[in-house]
């Protein structure tokens, strides 16, 4: 597949169009047809072309397409083009698994075969990496993709509302709040559909009234189901507006008879008027606290506000990627930053000498500590922080990481800590990232600080979708 890049990088870009007599890009217009030809794919999976010298970006469009679009945005630098008709088909084009993919804003590459978007991400990082990072000396792996990329969620989240006066539970449209009415989910557990229907079966048989974001009246904000793949295990969370759930007997009842292995139904209380999704608050309605599922040999218990990699199958690829460019003998100490419930501090734990957790959220330490506790795990030490304070203060004590693991959000790693980290000079740095861009800027920060990116590995965590998950090796410049 062709490159891709951000708007930055490719507004001055030509290619040749259908139409040989278009006029320059300030006399492009609103509302107006025009046939392109696809030549690149953009961060957000939209197919790139040129009208004239200006870059459209059009949903749905294929590299080596020639299409008809109309214009529906004219901005300064570029055009956003609504897809009309396919006038040659690209040989990367496929039909989608999903009755709803046109409306639904979740898996925005299904029309795209899964070893061309595997592609796609594979040159995502290769080119953001080089644009952002100044980085194209780096081996950068293919993108490791799945043998079967589909029902590989183990959480599905959906909101609840109205859809033509009825009540609806399902997917958000794109770049809306929206609900697109239900359907088969291709990439989720299918027990996740089962229990949405039941529940909005209960939802409608007993006139539950539904929450309005817009008011904040009303009680059902979201349906939560998580799946233990490896044990069966079922766990459903009703996130309310509310103190309780009125007939939630019935509820109960009607899940544990009709689904296998349900083994926790919660209440989330969330009065808050906000778009987060779960408030604080749980309440437990029938069965324990939490499930349990593993990550190759480790297990965990999960609670509804627990952390848990959605795609299992990948994080144990990815962990094992992580594991690989640590190059542990046995000896070595190893923090491992932004480390959530401990996944991959335990893995480390196998090979290391002693391994430091840290992470901000105390909840998130709690179940650090019992999911060691639980392993047999007795060389981790979890510490609940700021990263950018523990870690200054964990090195002033004299407690130096040979090898550090860092997998920040999506914002990436602040400037101090980078420095802090290059000053205690770790043999190596194996950063774990779920952003491209930012990952590119902090390593670009940590190479002016005397390191070297050696190997990046891609990983398909979410098939069907633009984003992708990477592991990176960087090594210590000797003098």
């Amino acid at each position: 597949m062709g490159r891709i890049n951000g708007i930055d990088n490719i507004r001055n870009k030509k290619t040749d169009v259908v139409n040989k007599d278009i006029a320059p890009a300030n006399a492009v217009e609103k509302n107006k047809n025009y046939v392109v030809e696809i030549t690149d794919m953009n961060h957000e999976g939209q197919g790139v072309g040129h009208i004239g010298s200006l870059a459209v970006f059009v949903d749905g469009g294929v590299i080596g397409e020639n299409i008809e679009l109309k214009v529906i945005k004219v901005a300064k630098n570029y055009a956003v083009g609504k897809l009309l008709k396919i006038l040659r088909v690209s040989p990367g084009r496929t039909e989608p698994f999903c009755s709803i993919f046109k409306s639904c804003g979740g898996c925005s590459l299904q029309h795209i075969n899964y070893n061309d978007q595997l592609q796609y991400k594979t040159n995502l990082v290769k080119e953001t990496l080089k644009r952002i990072g100044k980085i194209d000396e780096a081996i950068v792996h293919d993108t490791i993709g799945m043998d079967h990329p589909f029902n590989y969620r183990n959480k599905a989240q959906f909101p609840v509302g109205l859809c033509d006066g009825k009540p609806a539970i399902g997917f958000y449209a794109k770049r809306s709040h929206e609900i697109v009415g239900s359907c088969d989910c291709g990439i989720q557990d299918p027990v996740s559909d089962k229990i949405r229907e039941i529940f909005r079966r209960f939802i409608i048989d007993n006139e539950i009234s539904i929450y309005d974001e817009t008011t904040h009246l009303g009680l059902v904000r979201h349906l939560m189901v998580r799946k233990g793949f490896r044990t069966g295990e079922v766990m459903v969370v009703v996130v309310i507006n509310g103190k309780d759930l009125p007939y939630r007997r019935k509820l109960v009842d009607d899940l544990i008879s009709r689904v296998p292995n349900i083994k926790s139904i919660v209440l989330n209380i969330n009065t808050q008027n906000t778009n987060v999704i779960l408030g604080e608050r749980n309440m437990k309605i029938y069965g324990d606290d939490t499930i349990v599922d593993y990550i190759g040999d480790f297990k965990f218990h999960i609670s509804p506000l627990s952390f848990f990699q959605v795609n299992p199958i990948q994080t144990e690829v990815l962990y094992n990627k992580a594991m690989e460019y640590a190059q542990l003998t046995g000896r070595e100490t190893v923090f491992d930053l932004f480390c959530g419930t401990g996944t991959i501090a335990l893995f480390m734990a196998q090979k290391a000498g002693k391994v430091y957790g840290v992470e901000i959220v105390e909840d998130a330490i709690l179940d650090a500590r019992k999911n060691a506790k639980l392993n047999r795990v007795g060389n981790a030490k979890f510490i609940a922080g700021d990263v950018e304070k523990v870690i200054p203060e964990l090195y002033g004590q004299g407690v130096r990481a040979d090898v550090v693991v860092v997998d920040p959000p999506r914002k990436g790693c602040e400037t101090s800590l980078l420095d802090t980290i290059a000053d205690m000079g770790p043999e190596r740095i194996v950063y774990v990232s779920c952003n491209p861009a930012t990952l590119a800027r902090d390593l670009m920060y940590l190479e002016g600080k005397g390191y070297s990116t050696a190997e990046v590995q891609p990983v398909d965590m979410f098939p069907w979708t633009v984003h992708v998950e990477t592991v990176v090796l960087m090594s210590r410049v000797k003098e």
